[in-house]
């Protein structure tokens, strides 16, 4: 039977396919559906991780016993999850082990662009990367053959345009669930310097294997067709290719790491003219042409953003692609905090005191944007709190006027070391936790704070107050963000106490707990016209003939305009539901 299946469904029917025992994952866009649906299989023991090296360690220690396990997450968790990456490529496997990296050319929803394909290449372990839903699943199972035979993780790359497109994809039985003995060896499994050199010597032996391997396997072929023009392509750019030059002769590659080097040489020369078409980095590109290849690449195709058929056409044709130019004058739709977001009373009253503040990877970082204007910095997941500190060791009078902002789940993946260092190094910065009880961003997941799994089983709930004083902060206070009075004198009191501080502001996220009907109005003759209101961000209140007006179907009644309204003009009903 076929069905269409995105990318990230297609992988998850390939782990329940191909006989994954255990998956791990923290959330992040474009790898979160991976997980979600492998929940969906209950033969699989599947968990969100507080983040992604902890998701790697349980997949690698899962592996070790004898399970064939994968592990998911965006381009930059593998950056977190590197540590015990590169290990595992000493020591190796027992079941196969499999690391989905969804990267995000375009940077869709990512801070950064990075190209995970050199991490196969640094962490000398082999990599698949599908074009299409069919292959994202049947990639699963080769990967975990590889992996299983070679004695070596894989790494499973897909980027955005995979993630989330849908294609055809056969569905078959899945095969028997096995988990392998396990057997104490600990010249294997225990890389203590005098093992790991050992190993070393066996990274570059097992290298050569896999080289051939590349040279054989039917994921890596060449589609003849004219050879005045040929192309050397992976991934998602195969389809535009395909779309853009259907008279191009193509070397596909699926196996990208290590790299086919006598096939690639013979494509070369049996062709005219030579394109290596690829997004992002000249990954591809820099090989062939140390191989003594002439090609045309980065010279004429874009190296940021996504690709697509028609920028192959242009660039082909001589035209310049800019990053981000769009073809036609469309306006502009920057993102938004959503009607009745808690967060946007924080940013607004954080703006109304001047605080300097470090941000984090969240919803909230769109409190950085107009009208709000409240956030510093932002640079990767938990270094709002480390950062808050290093403002302070640099300019301490800065120490009254900072403030760090983070979130929930990010708090618990990676923000937690950073509050423990601002009490070791006797620190003062004052910390914000920002708990809409769920993992918003990327569509409303379960993290340790929200008492329950990714399978929504009831479990232990993190006590945010407890963990805060636990690492030594004495300060610790449970805030309603719409209170806002409240929150503004807390936070005024709390920057310029000369000690450790966390606030919580605590309040669910607006799409998870909601009002069944709009609750506010505004009464047009006490309306002066002022725009204070619009100074919130609400995207249910609008601004014309001198007067605002709130949207009926957007507006959920927080209150957060009412009470900046000094004219009285907004009115309702306005019950603040208990936070907890």
């Amino acid at each position: 039977m076929k069905v269409l299946l995105t990318g990230n469904e297609a992988i998850a029917r390939g782990a329940y396919e191909f006989g994954v025992a255990v998956a791990a994952a923290y959330p992040g866009t474009p790898s979160t559906e991976i997980l979600e649906n492998i929940a969906q299989y209950r033969e699989i023991k599947s968990q969100w991780s507080p983040n992604e090296k902890v998701a790697m360690e349980v997949a690698v220690g899962a592996s070790i016993a004898g399970a064939r396990t994968l592990a998911a997450m965006k381009h930059v968790g593998v950056n977190v999850a590197a540590d015990p990456l590169f290990t595992l490529s000493y020591s190796g496997v027992n079941g196969g082990l499999v690391l989905v990296s969804a990267d995000d050319p375009g940077m869709h929803s990512s801070q950064n662009e990075q190209d995970n394909r050199y991490y196969a290449k640094f962490a000398k372990i082999p990599m698949f990367e599908p074009s299409d839903s069919q292959e994202a699943k049947d990639f699963v199972g080769l990967s975990l053959d590889v992996s299983e035979a070679y004695d070596v993780p894989v790494l499973l790359r897909s980027t955005t345009r995979i993630s989330h497109s849908k294609t055809l994809v056969e569905l078959n039985a899945a095969s028997e669930r096995l988990v392998k003995s396990y057997v104490k060896d600990i010249k294997k499994n225990v890389m203590i310097p005098g093992h790991a050199r050992l190993k070393r010597l066996h990274l570059e032996e097992r290298y050569k294997k896999l080289q051939e391997y590349s040279e054989t396997t039917p994921v890596n072929r060449v589609e003849w067709a004219d050879k005045k023009v040929g192309v050397i392509t992976s991934g998602i750019a195969y389809q535009y290719v395909k779309e853009a030059m259907p008279d191009a002769s193509i070397l596909k590659l699926g196996f990208t790491w290590p790299l086919p080097d006598k096939m690639i040489l013979d494509f070369a020369s049996r062709v005219e003219t030579l394109y290596v078409i690829e997004e992002n980095e000249p990954y591809l590109e820099e090989h062939i042409k140390a191989l003594g290849v002439v090609a045309t690449g980065k010279d004429i195709f874009p190296i940021t953003g996504e690709l697509s058929a028609r920028i192959i056409e242009r660039a082909i044709g001589g035209e310049t692609h800019l990053p981000g130019q769009l073809a036609e004058n469309v306006p502009m739709r920057p993102p938004v905090l959503c009607p009745g977001c808690p967060h946007r009373a924080v940013f607004y009253v954080l703006k109304q005191l001047k605080l300097h503040v470090t941000g984090d990877i969240g919803c909230y970082t769109l409190g950085a944007l107009s009208p709000l204007d409240s956030m510093d910095t932002t640079i990767c997941m938990g270094a709002s709190i480390p950062m808050a500190l290093g403002f302070e060791k640099a300019h301490p009078e800065l120490a009254e006027k900072t403030v760090a902002v983070i979130g929930d789940s990010t708090f618990i993946h990676s923000g937690i070391t950073g509050l423990i260092d601002i009490v070791y190094n006797h620190g003062t910065s004052t910390v914000l936790i920002l708990d809409n009880s769920t993992t918003a961003m990327t569509g409303h997941q379960e993290n340790p704070s929200t008492g329950k799994t990714l399978q929504k089983d009831p479990t232990t709930q993190v006590d945010m107050e407890a963990l805060c004083r636990a690492v030594g902060v004495k300060r610790v206070f449970t805030v309603d963000p719409f209170a806002m009075d409240e929150l503004k004198e807390l936070i005024k009191r709390e920057v310029a106490t000369r000690e450790p501080s966390v606030i919580i502001a605590k309040r669910p996220c607006a799409l998870i707990v909601k009002h069944e009907a709009p609750l506010l109005t505004i009464l047009h003759d006490n309306c002066v016209g002022c725009k204070m209101c619009m100074r919130v961000g609400c995207p249910a209140i609008s601004h014309g003939n001198k007067k605002s007006t709130i949207n009926a179907a957007l507006c959920i009644g927080c209150g957060v305009c009412a009470q900046v309204c000094k004219f009285s003009a907004i009115v309702g009903d306005i019950p603040l539901t208990p936070i907890s």
